[in-house]
């Protein structure tokens, strides 16, 4: 006969792993339909200012806002592309950016000057630090990186400007083109819809708006992006002698098609067989060969505890042979990161993405010191610590309740072990007790 505290026991257990199973399913259909609940209002907005008409030009800037909390743009950055309406349509100039294809101009062989592009679907570029001063455009020459709103909130816009014609007729009109894409794996771009005409003040009195102005906007989804993870979490506390992995086969499994890591101890050759990518171009990953197969591995290890505080140590480890990530971000949901009490060589914001419940942060690198994680090596990890102070109503070190409920990296979410696999505390004497005395009594009851 089980004892009524070990049926309670399973049964708690089980509406946990419910509770995890549901969560799941959320999480689930949130990556594949663009939606995250740690950031309900993410997304990047494709703003289009007609600003100007000059005869049969007239002049565009458009600006790029990446409205998200933790998920920045890295290199090989944005490559913005459309599809004008009308076929004569080209571009004469540009500032701030470049079309990576001027296309056939053979139309123009008698004008002075040949277009920029004359592609009916341009793919436009940022300009690298640096750019002539003459091509220089406001928010421009970033090598197409945006910054999060949290990380640098002055890096978040990139902008540039282009001069519209067309070849054939004079009466210009001003008709948005179709089908925007950004370029990058992960983002859809819905239809361009109309605006309040954009306004500014240059001096600070007058203010002046542009002839009319569009948005296009970007969400992103992690299952479109890649249709494996990027990253997997291990575990770890001082209380069990047990390290918990990642789960096996997280992000790939040796052996299978396109899988491709390196044993340990195998050098540079198999790194000089990859592709070279161009600078607008990401260099396909390469992986220290383990059982998950994941270029990012988050550890989360508790590492001690004190009257009022408990210590957590997180190592971020970059398996990937072949990038730099540069101003990596990470986030993490735990119901005590509202009592963060010190945080050591990691830059920490909370997101209240829903109002008092403050149970997510973010965590960063220190701009010069630990901002850019290393390709895999030696150098290849960063490492914090942080205290945290012990909250009388909720903490406790049982069940798993000091590890993380979701990680994400660069918000991209890792893989977390299996619930019932996290480090328990050693103290499986104490929780038979009960029962025992249960028992007792029991047997006390049918004696007497």
């Amino acid at each position: 006969m089980m004892s009524p505290l070990f049926l309670f026991g399973a049964q708690r257990s089980n509406a946990v792993l419910f509770i995890i199973f549901i969560s799941s399913l959320v999480t689930s259909f949130s990556l594949s339909y663009g939606y995250d609940s740690l950031d309900p209002y993410a997304n990047i907005t494709i703003t289009w200012d007609f600003r100007l008409q000059t005869g049969s030009t007239y002049d565009i800037k458009v600006s790029i806002y990446n409205f998200q909390q933790f998920r920045h743009l890295d290199r090989p950055g944005w490559k913005l592309s459309w599809i004008w309406q009308d076929d004569d349509q080209v571009i004469w100039d540009m500032w701030g950016a470049e079309a990576m294809e001027q296309g056939n101009c053979s139309k123009f062989r008698s004008s002075p000057q040949l277009p920029h592009c004359c592609k009916k679907q341009p793919v436009i570029i940022d300009f690298l630090p640096g750019a002539p001063y003459n091509k220089q455009f406001s928010n421009c020459c970033k090598g197409g990186e945006l910054s999060s709103m949290i990380q640098d909130s002055s890096k978040f816009l990139s902008a540039f400007q282009m001069n519209v014609g067309f070849g054939k007729t004079n009466n210009i009109t001003e008709v948005m083109p179709t089908n925007f894409t950004l370029g990058i794996p992960g983002y859809t771009c819905g239809d361009a819809f109309l605006v309040s005409p954009t306004r500014s003040s240059p001096d600070g009195r007058r203010w002046v708006q542009t002839l009319e102005t569009w948005n296009v906007t970007c969400m992103y989804s992690q299952f479109r992006a890649s249709p494996s993870p990027k990253c997997c979490v291990s575990l770890s506390a001082f209380y069990n002698s047990t390290i918990i992995p990642c789960p096996k086969c997280s992000c790939g499994c040796q052996g299978l098609p396109g899988a491709k890591c390196l044993k340990s101890g195998e050098k540079s050759p198999h790194l000089l067989e990859l592709p070279r990518a161009r600078e607008n171009e990401e260099v396909p990953p390469l992986v220290t060969c383990s059982q998950h197969m994941c270029p990012i591995r988050v550890h989360w290890h508790v590492k001690q505890s004190y009257k009022e505080y408990w210590r957590v140590k997180i190592t971020i480890t970059n398996l990937n042979f072949v990038k730099n990530y540069s101003s990596w971000s990470l986030v993490v949901q735990h119901p005590n990161l509202r009592s963060v009490t010190q945080l050591f060589s990691f830059n920490y914001h909370p997101l209240n993405a829903y109002g008092n419940i403050n149970d997510t942060g973010m965590f960063w690198g220190i701009k010069s010191y630990n901002d850019m994680l290393l390709a895999s090596g030696q150098s290849g990890n960063a490492q914090s610590e942080m205290l945290l102070q012990k909250d009388p109503g909720i903490f406790t070190f049982r069940e798993g309740w000091t590890f993380p409920r979701r990680i994400s990296f660069n918000g991209d979410e890792c893989v977390m072990p299996p619930p019932d696999e996290y480090p328990t505390l050693p103290n499986s004497a104490t929780t038979s007790r009960p029962s025992l005395v249960f028992f007792s009594f029991l047997i006390l009851a049918f004696v007497f």
